[in-house]
């Protein structure tokens, strides 16, 4: 009977975390391609299934280090039970659904950290301060980050002693410096669980003397090689046609930021599972980024197409340029977060950073009161999240008698 209701409890919470992921597929991944629709570059069912194959990629390769802070790090004293992690989930996903209803959007890394605290607490287990004040400090400047980096990036791209030959390739150069140190599962590295491409091709080179920061030669090498050749791509696309230049490099933008938002998105699902994947059921942690990943394609496919043409008509009005001063903040912040293993909502750093591209063009683009309402529901959200897991819980344990 003991067995019997395990099982039970583990079918439920794989299904709620299926469920989960479903809905940040559906709708945590659309900001990326969505400037890309609005400009033309890509339609709205070819962005859907491109969407889905690169979150479900960064969900699998770089989604390890968030779903453990989720399901470990935000509780001391306890472990996180599988009917724990399906009233956690079923809470996040309520709130989400609020916000799909209400219009406004509510940030899933919010709604899911406030939840696992929530049925932490009702576990018996102790406020993890240092984490709290860790997420806290980097979401606090999350807005200032996206918003400097994008109003930044805007005034580049509309200074006219900066030619459109240098600009936009400038800015494909820094972000291909960045991608050659993305930390990547599939890359190995003796000293990590995950490597980065500029490392491991300078492990192959020899390395070289240390420079700064434990950073060797060889690995600044590879990194200054992969800016030129991202910046030389680019260059010689803007040179042939200026638009399509620029459409181009929004398009593999997108895709990139997609992919990060894939590996930053997925550990909310996966999260209130891992103890029970890792020590309950002694499975690989890879099998549940899988799961996780398996969410996130079918809500990508299924349910993204209707919010890309919505979020699409707003992208469009804000123009390529401004698009890609949002975008190119969503990356960078993105993959900063996954890094450090910080939960983050990538509306949130696109939202900062659309505001801030309108900032360089005189205004922000956005209505003062949405914003407002917006920040309004965010606070709500972490708070009462927290209130409404911690009594399903209690609920959840009264109703099956334990």
């Amino acid at each position: 009977m003991v067995a019997f209701s395990f099982a039970v409890l583990v079918v439920a919470s794989v299904t709620t975390c299926l469920f989960m992921a479903w809905v940040l597929g559906a709708n945590s991944n659309s900001p990326p391609f969505a400037p890309a629709i609005g400009a033309n570059a890509i339609s709205t069912m070819q962005a859907a299934f491109v969407i889905g194959l690169l979150a479900a990629a960064g969900a699998l390769m770089q989604g390890g280090s968030i779903s453990e802070t989720v399901g470990a790090d935000l509780i001391d004293g306890v472990t996180i039970t599988p009917l724990a992690a399906t009233a956690g989930l079923l809470t996040a996903a309520g709130f989400m659904a609020i916000g799909i209803y209400t219009r406004y959007p509510i940030p899933a890394a919010f709604a899911t950290t406030g939840a696992m605290i929530g049925v932490g607490l009702s576990l018996g287990g102790d406020p993890a301060i240092a984490t709290y004040r860790r997420l806290g400090i980097f979401w606090a400047l999350v807005p200032v980050m996206s918003g400097g980096l994008a109003y930044a990036t805007a005034t580049i791209l509309r200074r006219d002693d900066v030619p459109e030959t240098v600009g936009v390739p400038l800015l494909a150069g820094v972000v291909g410096a960045i991608v050659a140190n993305v930390r990547l599962g599939v890359i190995p590295d003796p000293t990590a669980d995950q490597g980065t491409l500029a490392g491991f091709v300078s492990r192959l080179i020899g390395g070289g003397p240390t420079l700064v920061a434990g950073i060797d030669l060889g690995t600044a090498l590879v990194t200054v090689g992969a800016g030129l050749l991202a910046f030389f791509l680019v260059r010689d696309r803007v040179r042939v046609s200026v638009e399509d230049g620029i459409r181009s490099f929004l398009l593999v933008l997108g895709g990139i930021v997609a992919f990060s938002s894939g590996g930053s998105q997925v550990g909310l699902a996966t999260g209130p599972l891992e103890n029970l994947f890792r020590v309950e059921l002694g499975l690989p942690g890879i099998l549940l980024l899988a799961i996780g990943a398996t969410g996130i394609l079918a809500g990508a496919w299924m349910g993204a197409p209707r919010l890309l043409q919505a979020t699409s008509r707003e992208y469009a009005q804000l123009g390529v340029r401004r698009s890609i001063a949002a975008l190119v903040p969503g990356f960078i912040i993105a993959q900063l977060a996954i890094a450090l293993g910080i939960p983050i909502s990538l509306n949130n750093i696109v939202l900062s950073g659309v505001i801030g591209g309108g900032l360089a063009g005189g205004s922000a683009g956005v209505s003062r009161r949405k914003i407002a309402v917006t920040i309004t529901f965010w606070l709500i959200t972490l708070s009462s999240s927290v209130v409404v897991s911690y009594g399903l819980y209690r609920l959840f344990a009264a109703m099956i008698g334990g």
